[in-house]
């Protein structure tokens, strides 16, 4: 596959040329209670054909209302005003059948969170076929159903006519993206919103959809409004990016210059929050060799040795009794009546006040592992240790005292939150279960935990859906560290978050880390995070450890093939040394 081009102009380079869809001094206000808040201000830009155009921003920026005013679906409470048309023709005000046929026919949209926008009651193919006949009725029949198994390959999906007749449920993460995909273009529209399309994925999963993106670009002469906050993304992707801070434009350009020479201070702070790996070439020699170790050829294979130092043993320290320990461990669930072995024969420790990062696909068994050593998964072989104490042999009254001495911060506050519940009392639970503490006492241990989060005391009366996705995570980190545990265990706890709100929970746990000194097991799939944060990274591919040591070893010269592939999938924000990685992925996916 010959590299792909970027496209600022649009297809064909003609700066007059008519663009697809013009934007100009587009505002937005939402009415209540008898007031108008303004949530855009003066938006302005021009999309063409073959273009991405990347709108980039925190939460609350406006890019995606800016976005779903394109296609006439915002609230009845928004009131919209300016310019929007769409091949010359005018959105603003017109009528539901305009729209509907807009809607899928001429934009397709590709939302953030698949397993929420497909309806579970229904097959993956009844749900395309439904986008299909509303726009082509004519098509019915066995052509209908031709017509959704093709889109399904069309986007990478093998086997289909499978995937067609399942369920959301029964499809990961990445496959329900490309199902969007498929229905997005399955009335061959000529531009696509595609709304943070791969927040939350794994790298290689996410490097899969852009390359899918991109080829719908140079394949069809299609254009992108791409929507983002993660700037490696955009350095892959995009020809031109929008700047928006609070609803309004802080700067615009094509994508090289913008990140080589941001012109506004609120892009170059974007910039500098977001945590890189230490560079790679992606073409070395260990690079260039790593198709060979795939496929089983190569130094890699025949015992030939390399240049990188040899890798500790993870497991075989020679510290203190570790904070936390799996030896051997395996944890196997029964489902029909089939043993699946989510974690094989794991061996690795965690020392005290030392943060081990863990990462891998999905499906690779991290959060099985974090489950493991948190007592909430039985490990049916070897052992799990906390605190000194094995949890398989452990009565009911040692787990439970092992329990209180483990802070877990899960992936989505939003959820691991009781709505319920004000944050005070969330906060304040642990206390309640394992301590004697008075009511007084747990109130002053509240108004404590949230300054040590960086959060006002005040905070403890509001509720989970009055705060920011930061902010409810800095409770989620009060929360686990309520009873001063000895292992903090955090499970993607920063990958749905904007890139400048995820900069500062990192800076916060690094701080509470060194302060408080509790070991941490740190789950994710954003190598750059673990870069910054973890004295040692373990690789797991289907619940075995490929590799482990220390994390500027294993982050910067990987022996093992699987490890290297995930690197080369990590976006950088720099375009010129993302197109490099990107061909060093596409080499080692090709040779697989």
């Amino acid at each position: 596959m010959k590299p792909a081009t970027r496209h600022p102009l649009g297809a064909g380079g003609a700066e007059d040329a008519a663009p697809l869809l013009r934007v100009r001094d587009l505002s937005i206000a939402f009415a209540a209670d008898g007031a108008q808040t303004r949530v855009v201000d003066s938006i302005g830009f021009d999309l063409r054909q073959g273009q991405v155009l990347a709108l980039v921003g925190e939460s609350g920026s406006g890019k995606s209302v800016t976005a779903m005013s394109v296609l006439g679906l915002l609230p009845d409470s928004a009131r919209v005003s300016g310019e929007i048309r769409l091949q010359g023709e005018s959105l603003i005000g017109a009528d539901g059948a305009t729209l509907r046929h807009v809607r899928g026919g001429v934009i397709g949209t590709v939302f953030q969170e698949p397993m929420s926008a497909f309806d579970p009651v229904y097959t993956i193919g009844d749900q395309i076929a439904e986008a299909i006949r509303v726009h082509r009725p004519a098509v019915r029949g066995a052509a209908l159903k031709q017509r959704v198994v093709e889109l399904l390959g069309s986007v990478g999906l093998g086997e289909a006519s499978r995937i067609a007749r399942s369920h959301p449920h029964e499809l990961s993460g990445g496959q329900l993206q490309r199902a969007m995909i498929a229905m997005a273009i399955s009335c061959d529209p000529v531009a696509l919103i595609a709304d943070e399309p791969t927040t939350a994925l794994d790298v290689t999963v996410q490097a899969g959809i852009l390359d899918l993106l991109r080829s719908l670009r140079d394949s069809r002469g299609m254009a992108i409004l791409l929507i983002t906050h993660d700037m490696g993304v955009v350095a892959d992707l995009a020809d031109d990016v929008l700047v928006m801070r609070a609803g309004v434009a802080v700067e615009r350009g094509p994508v090289e210059a913008l990140f080589a020479a941001p012109s506004s201070d609120y892009t170059e702070q974007l910039l500098a929050a977001v945590p890189t790996l230490a560079e790679i070439d992606p073409l070395d020699a260990r690079t260039e060799s790593a198709a060979a170790d795939v496929s089983g050829e190569g130094p890699a294979s025949t015992g030939e040795t390399t240049d990188a130092p040899a890798a500790p043993s993870v497991g075989a320290r020679a510290d203190a009794a570790p904070a936390a320990l799996l030896e051997h461990a395996s944890v196997v669930f029964r489902r029909r009546g089939v043993a699946v072995r989510a974690v094989d024969d794991v061996t690795f420790d965690i020392g005290i006040g030392e943060v081990v990062g863990l990462v891998g696909e999905s499906g690779s068994g991290k959060s099985t592992i974090g489950k493991a050593l948190a007592g909430l998964v039985p490990v049916a072989d070897g052992r799990a240790e906390v605190a000194g104490v094995e949890l398989a042999g452990a009565s009911m009254r040692r787990r439970r005292a092992v329990r209180s001495r483990i802070g877990y911060v899960f992936q989505d506050p939003a959820s691991s939150l009781n709505p319920r519940n004000t944050v005070g009392r969330s906060v304040a639970e642990p206390l309640v279960l394992h301590t004697d503490a008075s009511r007084a006492e747990r109130a002053d241990r509240v108004r404590e935990l949230l300054v040590q989060v960086r959060l006002p005391s005040e905070f403890a009366e509001r509720y989970p859906h009055e705060l920011s996705g930061g902010q409810r995570q800095r409770v989620a980190i009060a929360r686990a560290l309520a009873l001063k545990p000895s292992l903090l265990i955090a499970d993607e706890p920063t990958s749905a978050l904007d890139v400048s709100v995820q900069a500062s929970v990192l800076d916060l746990l690094e701080q509470l880390q060194r302060s408080l000194g509790f070991a941490c097991l740190f789950i994710s799939h954003d190598l750059a995070v673990v870069r910054r944060l973890s004295d040692r990274v373990v690789v797991l591919r289907y619940g075995r450890v490929v590799e482990s040591g220390f994390a500027a070893q294993v982050l910067e010269a990987p022996t093992d093939a699987y490890t290297r592939r995930l690197l080369a999938a990590a976006p950088v924000a720099d375009p010129a040394a993302q197109t490099l990685r990107r061909d060093a992925w596409r080499a080692l996916e090709d040779a697989r």
